[in-house]
């Protein structure tokens, strides 16, 4: 019996990888790409507009994080599924994407062997970890099967999105439109992060973000 056609946004900000691993799931009579983003904040905008089974997301990408993004799909269309894409072979990265909701995760290195194996299981409702990722961290959190607040990080969400953006080098002013809020908002949310983080600046705040894989070094 033929399988369903799995409409398919797939985000990564290098548009090379993109064209590759569009060719691997188009070839699939049950997988569709219907939508690209070059980055987070892209993929969230394209999901809104159109309907979307499965968003496969790259966890490293600019202004906003494949784990932020996918936390704000979870949170404006819960039905999406989510597979989140690396290159890293990644205990933190995985235990992250299991929190926000992720069905799976594949290293882009197996991704021409993996990725198929990975959309057709998240389609199923069941989820997909590549070879080795069942560390005791892991199993540990599966064994739960619930989240639990991070005791090594005292920004939210939308701080850890600022942060990011002020270490891309991006003003108050473009923060402000790429996260739809006031510049006033943007400055609060700064000082607010300096005082947690107790540093007193962009160079500290940079470091940081390269620390918690919010950019790459």
């Amino acid at each position: 019996m033929t399988r369903p056609e799995a409409r398919i946004l797939l985000a990564d900000d290098h548009a090379v990888v993109r064209h590759g691993l569009r060719m691997v799931l188009d070839a699939q009579p049950d997988l569709s790409v219907v939508l690209e983003a070059g980055d987070g904040i892209e993929a969230v905008r394209v999901a809104l507009r159109q309907e979307v089974d499965l968003a496969i997301l790259d966890i490293t990408m600019p202004r906003m994080t494949g784990l932020h993004a996918a936390r704000e799909l979870r949170r404006l269309r819960t039905q999406v599924r989510i597979l989140m894409l690396s290159m890293h072979d990644n205990e933190r990265f995985l235990y992250e994407a299991l929190k926000v909701g992720a069905c799976g995760y594949v290293v882009k290195v197996a991704a021409d062997r993996e990725l198929v194996d990975a959309c057709r299981a998240a389609m199923r409702g069941e989820r997909f970890l590549y070879a080795g990722a069942m560390t005791p961290l892991i199993e540990d959190f599966l064994s739960r099967g619930q989240d639990q607040p991070s005791a090594d990080d005292p920004l939210t969400h939308r701080e850890q999105q600022v942060v990011k953006l002020v270490a891309e080098g991006y003003s108050s002013k473009e923060i402000a439109a790429a996260l739809v809020i006031s510049e006033k908002t943007v400055e609060r949310h700064r000082a607010n992060i300096l005082e947690k983080l107790e540093i007193p600046g962009r160079v500290e705040l940079t470091r940081y973000a390269v620390r918690r894989g919010l950019i790459e070094p």
